[in-house]
């Protein structure tokens, strides 16, 4: 049993914690907890406010209680940290706030439908971009690189066969489930890390890296394979 040590913000809007955005989505808190740490930043940029942390009160053996750090976050706050999120996730999330407010009019006697406002739908919006932003930054020095894919397909042959041939050559090395070049060739300008982020079924985020290679780098490759 959980008890909210403040039900309510400071202006009296509405808010749900980390704990119940765990719950709903079937995170792990402590994956919640730094999914808001990493958008922090973001949100502070744009709105000047940092999220609010705070504790709640959880009921242990004894009648005693045990006090859990946790984020309580507003609607538009947690539906922009939910842009981290899958959309099976983002979609519970807003299906539980949608609960909440039509709880809420049930109260004050008012039954008419609600539905998110368009202020909100913009925050998850914004929150896609800025994470397109980051993902673009990030991937900046692979622009205008080449995928093995694009070689191999110049070459009228396979992706499988250009990195046998590589891995012989001594210029790449499997390691750690991909592909990585030799420490010979790490600042020759060959080749260049692109990242590339994925969901888990279980709504995890994931970050994969693989090589691209530049345009001296997608030369080279063609004069060792023309060189067979």
């Amino acid at each position: 049993m959980t008890e909210i040590i403040a039900k309510e913000t400071l202006d009296n809007t509405k808010f749900i914690t980390s704990i119940e955005i765990a719950e709903l989505t079937g995170k792990q808190h402590k994956n919640v907890m730094q999914s808001i740490r990493n958008m922090e930043p973001a949100w502070e940029a744009e709105r000047g406010l940092k999220f609010q942390l705070s504790q709640i009160r959880e009921k242990i053996t004894n009648n005693g209680y045990k006090l859990r750090p946790c984020y309580v976050l507003t609607k538009t706050e947690s539906l922009f940290v939910a842009t981290k999120f899958n959309d099976v996730a983002r979609a519970r999330l807003v299906i539980r706030w949608e609960e909440l407010e039509k709880a809420q009019l049930k109260l004050q006697g008012n039954h008419q439908e609600t539905k998110l406002l368009v202020t909100e739908k913009e925050i998850l919006r914004k929150g896609d971009e800025i994470r397109r932003q980051e993902i673009e930054k990030e991937n900046a020095p692979a622009d205008g690189c080449f995928t093995m894919s694009e070689i191999a397909k110049d070459l009228d042959t396979t992706v499988k066969e250009l990195n046998k041939m590589l891995v012989k050559e001594g210029v790449q090395f499997y390691n750690g489930g991909r592909y990585k070049i030799c420490e010979e060739y790490q600042n020759s300008g060959l080749a260049q890390e692109r990242s590339f982020h994925y969901f888990t079924l279980e709504g995890e985020k994931k970050e994969r890296l693989y090589l691209v290679w530049t345009h001296e780098g997608a030369e080279f490759i063609k004069e060792i394979y023309y060189r067979q």
